[in-house]
């Protein structure tokens, strides 16, 4: 799959300093030259971006927003899904304090699995949780680091991927005539 990625952040470049030779085109917004150091995203910010991008040669464009769970919920970027990396290391009641980020979302990835055995988190409460803010949310657990749980990640994204290519060649496509 060929990606471009929108990387988000106030500031610095190590994220998409991170990502750069990993196969993806990067373009970085840093929201405190310009935009006066903004906590999100929003539409034209990532407009802006998106010249960068060879969007002709793309078959996905990732949008990394600001990382916090309140400002990116409420600002639409123009994306087509909205997924919430979600690590284990910030506690089982993010879903109640933060409910419409987790609203927002049409799935949630539950990183850092790998330090459930060391951490003082109930996966069962997070789940809980979780569904009574948004109680038909995919959700899909992961460790970056191991890779557990990735394939399912992979199979979530191809699929919306292959879904939205499939959209965009019936609406390219005029229905045949009548009697044709």
């Amino acid at each position: 799959m060929r990606i471009g990625v929108i990387e988000g952040d106030i500031e610095t470049s190590l994220d998409a300093d991170r990502l750069s030779g990993l196969g993806a085109t990067i373009e970085l917004i840093n929201t405190g030259n310009g935009f006066g150091g903004e906590c999100h995203l929003d539409a034209p910010m990532v407009r802006s971006a998106l010249v960068g991008l060879p969007l002709d040669s793309l078959d996905l464009v990732i949008v990394e927003n600001v990382g916090n769970l309140v400002c990116p919920a409420e600002f639409d970027v123009g994306e087509h899904a909205r997924v919430m990396v979600y690590a284990v290391t910030e506690g089982e009641d993010k879903p109640l304090k933060y409910p419409v980020m987790f609203r927002s979302a049409d799935l949630v990835l539950i990183n850092k699995i790998d330090l459930l055995p060391h951490l003082d988190f109930d996966l069962g409460v997070f789940e809980r949780n979780l569904a009574a803010v948004h109680p038909t949310v995919r959700r899909i657990a992961i460790s970056a680091r191991t890779g557990e749980g990735i394939s399912g990640w992979c199979d979530w994204l191809t699929g919306r991927v292959t879904a939205r290519s499939r959209a965009d060649l019936g609406s390219a496509c005029p229905a045949p005539a009548a009697g044709a």
